[in-house]
């Protein structure tokens, strides 16, 4: 089976590769950017890629959209460190098989990864029933109405970049970053683009 990891962290990419690795029948190979990775998607082949969502440049979520234009069944992994639910369910909605926290224990990235390469999905069992049951949690979470592009955006803008940097890393027209972060704006009840950073950071997004 090959396994693409795509992490921008080397102590998070030699840790995945080394337990995959001792499973004798997994080969891997890692990128640490999502133009790297789409490359070698492309290229490689790989059964299942694990990707994570805080990526240099286009988030995993844009990865993983990308990857699916390549291959409507690419079988993907989120491997995050963002336990909140609401980042699981626009995983799923992104096209991503499986989502694993990296607080967890390793191995049920291991799980996931198999699970996914016989074509099933995967989610953590805590964040499959917070997902479920946990309704009054997710309305009170200021991300809960967001979709999965709009956490991209949002993110990015934590980050630092501008409007025309944000429109390059999405692949969509300045125009329509503009008019997201005024919808943003209207969600999170932001006043104005520097509040959209600081819930961006408070949400640990950036």
């Amino acid at each position: 089976m090959r396994v693409l990891i795509v992490d921008d962290h080397p102590i998070i990419v030699s840790g995945c590769a080394a337990m995959l690795a001792g499973e004798g029948d997994i080969e891997a190979r890692d990128a640490g950017d999502a133009e790297t990775a789409l490359t070698l998607f492309v290229e490689w082949r790989p059964d299942v890629a694990v990707v994570d969502i805080n990526l240099p440049g286009a988030s995993g979520f844009e990865l993983t959209r990308r990857m699916l234009r390549h291959d409507e069944e690419a079988r993907i992994v989120i491997f995050s460190m963002n336990d909140d639910p609401i980042f699981a369910a626009r995983a799923i909605e992104a096209g991503a098989r499986g989502y694993v926290t990296k607080n967890d224990d390793p191995f049920l990235l291991l799980h996931a990864v198999r699970e996914v390469a016989a074509g099933g999905m995967f989610l953590m069992p805590k964040l499959a029933n917070r997902l479920a049951f946990d309704k009054t949690s997710a309305l009170a979470n200021p991300l809960a109405e967001l979709s999965s592009r709009e956490l991209e955006i949002l993110r990015l803008l934590g980050k630092g970049s501008s409007m025309t940097e944000i429109a390059d890393a999405v692949h969509v027209s300045y125009k329509t970053i503009a008019n997201t972060c005024s919808l943003l704006k209207r969600k999170l009840g932001a006043r104005t683009p520097m509040d959209l950073v600081r819930i961006a950071i408070e949400q640990r997004l950036a």
